[in-house]
């Protein structure tokens, strides 16, 4: 039986009212282009950066790839305008040094989900299914999967999954297990900053236990978007080339490194608190009868379902966010069972801003399961 579908003029009318909202909860708060473009302005005074980049090379982006080199442990690092062309170039280029097209990746991979089939129809990357559902990838998932790999991919967090991570145990294992295989192991941890604090040891030491690994700038550090691949020199060397084989290669980059250069600096150091309200949240909602997955939350974005009709609940959400001039939380869709709604929050910069007990009152009102 399939799950109601949400009605999209209900979703266009919250997301209205959101937009028009004074404040908002999750996510960061929502800023002008003119306000964006006159911080970073300062930005590059307060950071002595008074040269552009050309083609990536010099200026802030140089800048930027040693800064997260450094933090990451790495030999090198490589900035790319967007996640999807960094991960599809660095698999490309282990494929191309093992000589197999095989990539074991989870089935709920942002590369199988979200990219319009790029990955198959552009490098030619055979699919093997790493982990299936909702689960996190295993030494015991790997050996399960025969043949020669090109390499395998984890995503650090699962985000089709209520961002799960592996324990650290799990991950050293699968670590362990590809390196014994001679398989190559790439992150895709587009979050690993907000995965640190879960695991509470150095970045380094976490991206130490991958061959390459991807993260992205715009998401819990909230800069301009843009990305970076780190790795052994002569694998970001190869990276660097296919990013400008794949048209990722821009005259001019300086505003999205600068961008993130002032995240790293200013938003890294809050992640953990705000995990911290995360989880908080997370038990009050408990407490309200909603259910948060994971429980608790292994990052600070998970997930919450509501034994409520998604309609039903984005009704009473549009009419609080109406009345209170907050932007409460996001719109909910259908989930998997008929009669339940289920919503994904991102406990970003500006939760840090409201009371997480009040925030779950809210959330309450609009979706708490009745009697």
């Amino acid at each position: 039986m399939k799950a109601e579908p949400v009605t999209d003029d209900l979703t266009d009318r919250l997301r209205a009212a959101t937009r028009a909202a004074s404040t908002g909860v999750f996510w960061h708060a929502p800023r002008s282009p003119a306000e964006v473009l006159a911080a970073l302005a300062t930005a590059a005074a307060e950071l002595g950066i008074t040269e552009w980049d050309v083609y990536g090379d010099g200026g802030a982006v140089t800048r930027l790839e040693d800064e997260v080199a450094g933090l990451l442990g790495t030999d090198a690092a490589v900035f790319v305008p967007s996640g999807i062309l960094a991960q599809q170039a660095a698999l490309r280029v282990w494929c191309d040094r093992r000589g197999s097209r095989r990539v074991a990746l989870p089935d709920l991979s942002h590369l199988l989900r979200h990219e319009a089939d790029g990955p198959r129809l552009l490098h030619g990357l055979e699919v093997e299914h790493l982990t299936t559902g909702r689960e996190v990838a295993t030494a015991a998932h790997l050996a399960k999967v025969p043949g020669r790999l090109g390499a395998a991919l984890v995503e650090l967090p699962l985000r089709d999954a209520g961002c799960l991570l592996p324990t650290l145990e799990e991950l050293r294992g699968l670590s362990t297990a590809a390196g014994q295989r001679g398989v190559p192991l790439h992150l895709d941890a587009a979050r690993l900053w907000e995965a640190q604090p879960s695991y509470d040891v150095p970045l380094a030491e976490l991206a130490g236990l991958a061959d390459s690994l991807y993260v992205s700038f715009y998401k819990g550090l909230g800069a301009l978007p843009g990305a970076a691949v780190a790795g052994a020199a002569d694998v970001v060397e190869e990276v660097r080339l296919w990013r400008k084989r794949m048209g990722g290669t821009l005259q001019r980059m300086t505003p999205q490194a600068l961008s993130a250069l002032v995240a790293l600096r200013d938003r890294l150091p809050h992640l953990a608190e705000e995990l911290a309200w995360a989880r908080t949240f997370a038990a009050a909602l408990a407490e309200r009868g909603l259910r948060p997955h994971p429980s608790p939350p292994h990052t600070s974005v998970f997930e919450v379902y509501a034994d409520r009709p998604a309609d039903e609940v984005n009704e009473r959400l549009l009419a609080l966010v109406e009345s209170t001039g907050v932007a409460v939380g996001p719109p909910w869709r259908a989930g998997d069972m008929p009669g339940t709604a289920v919503c994904e929050v991102s406990c970003y910069s500006q939760v840090l801003e409201h009371d997480p007990a009040r925030v779950a009152d809210w959330f309450a009102a609009v979706a708490a399961p009745v009697g």
